[in-house]
């Protein structure tokens, strides 16, 4: 091992000090350029990457076969999207409970829902969420000593799920009930409040302008008019958008129709841009 002294190693670096320098001085303007397209637009400069994880036959194939948005995609968004799904699966414990087993099939459709609904985002790994836990059915939670169907646990950095009910959401697509959907958002949420970096700046804002929506009266009595939103929605302003998410991604031509500013300050909250959206 070569030990350098501190001379030596400011003579090594001099040649270069101009073009660190340079490089710093060009990555703040990135920044501040990136802060003010964000701002501008309420919507990530780029979302690409220098290398693409890729799935295995198996994955995509239950991806091609199993997951209706992803057929809907680009060539290029199939590409990123893939990659999102494989980064994903590797980074997150999956772990089953009451006899599940974890396989490639669950792991995949988990992992899409979640990089779904934030497809439109730069930032989108989920970083409070580290462990999936997957139930059979409906499981006992401490949390409120109840059962549930799915839970975000931010103490535990967990996401849990009861299969059976995480099936029936994105298999019945015409419901408006989707367990991952829900569940998903509820993370990004609270992922929201807690950073300050461009997408939870923009989920901020728009969130505001869909509460601000909720004061208005012609859509307080076009909401108790219609009773479209489930009454679930109405617990409290959280429950509220993670069934929003929900009725986007299920029906967005009917929600669009009923209530276009709630549907546009949605779809800028989430920058979904993709498959008709």
């Amino acid at each position: 091992m070569l030990f350098l002294q501190p001379d030596e190693n400011a003579a090594w670096l001099a040649p270069y000090a101009y073009t660190i320098v340079l490089l710093g001085f060009a990555f703040f303007l990135f920044r501040v350029f990136e802060n003010w397209y964000a701002s501008r637009f309420d919507r990530p400069l780029y979302r690409h990457y220098f290398v693409y994880k890729k799935l295995t036959k198996k994955q995509l194939s239950i991806l091609e076969r199993e997951f209706s948005f992803y057929p809907k995609l680009s060539r290029r968004e199939k590409r990123q999207f893939q990659h999102r799904v494989a980064s994903f699966i590797s980074e997150k414990k999956f772990i089953g409970r009451d006899g599940v087993e974890i396989n490639d099939r669950i792991e995949v459709l988990v992992a899409s829902i979640g990089c779904m609904l934030s497809f439109g985002r730069k930032n989108y790994d989920y970083g409070l969420i580290e462990h999936i836990l997957i139930y059979p059915d409906e499981f006992y939670s401490k949390i409120n000593d109840a059962h549930h169907k799915g839970e975000f646990n931010p103490h535990g950095k967990a996401l849990v799920l009861s299969w059976k009910d995480f099936e029936e959401g994105y298999q019945i697509t015409n419901d408006n009930r989707n367990l991952g959907i829900h569940e998903f958002m509820h993370a990004m949420q609270l992922e929201a409040r807690k950073s300050r970096d461009l997408d939870s700046t923009r989920f901020a804002k728009q969130f505001q302008n869909i509460l601000k929506q909720l004061t208005q009266q012609e859509v307080k009595d076009k909401l108790d008019e219609t009773r479209y939103f489930r009454a679930y929605a109405f617990t409290n302003q959280y429950e509220f958008m993670a069934v929003l998410a929900e009725y986007f991604i299920e029906s967005p031509k009917e929600f669009k129709s009923h209530f276009p500013k709630l549907y546009g300050y949605t779809k800028k909250l989430l920058n979904f841009k993709y498959a008709g959206y």
